[in-house]
């Protein structure tokens, strides 16, 4: 294998393999950043609309367990691929946080919409007890998709 010599500044540079060419400044990288946050919360939105619609079967969802098993197979892929995949973990969390399911930060964001129409707030008790359901589907939601996790490792 013979490297590619490229001039940088006064010294030639030997480079074998493919490179971008990327600008390294604090305005390029906030750019990108706030870009692909954009572009990664749509695609779970739209992923959780699959999901909703039936597009997508609870089957192909992953919990710890399987979340796990990719870290562990993007790691292998470099440190680049592993903050990406990190990057991806929190956007996806934060959206999930965001839907308005009982139980969720978007659940208590719904009631203090219904509290802001009605002009006074929801009996305790009852955004209580929605809570706690909303609590108890998604702790089942949690087995299941444990469950699913497993079972794909034999």
């Amino acid at each position: 294998m013979t490297p590619k010599v490229q001039q940088q500044g006064d010294q030639k540079v030997g480079i074998i393999g493919v490179t971008n060419e990327t600008e390294k400044s604090f305005g390029t990288a906030l750019q990108t950043g706030v870009s692909e946050t954009w572009r990664m919360s749509t695609l779970i939105v739209g992923a959780v609309g699959d999901l909703v619609t039936g597009v997508v079967g609870v089957d192909q969802l992953s919990g710890p367990v399987g979340i796990v098993k990719m870290t562990d197979q993007v790691a292998d892929s470099g440190f680049s691929m592993l903050l990406t995949w990190t990057a991806l973990l929190s956007v996806n969390l934060a959206v999930f946080n965001l839907l308005p399911l009982p139980a969720l930060d978007g659940g208590r964001l719904l009631f203090l919409f219904l509290e802001a129409l009605r002009g006074k707030p929801v009996d305790p008790q009852k955004e209580g007890l929605v809570h706690f359901v909303g609590f108890a589907l998604l702790m089942l939601l949690m087995l299941v998709v444990t469950w699913n996790d497993i079972q794909k490792f034999f």
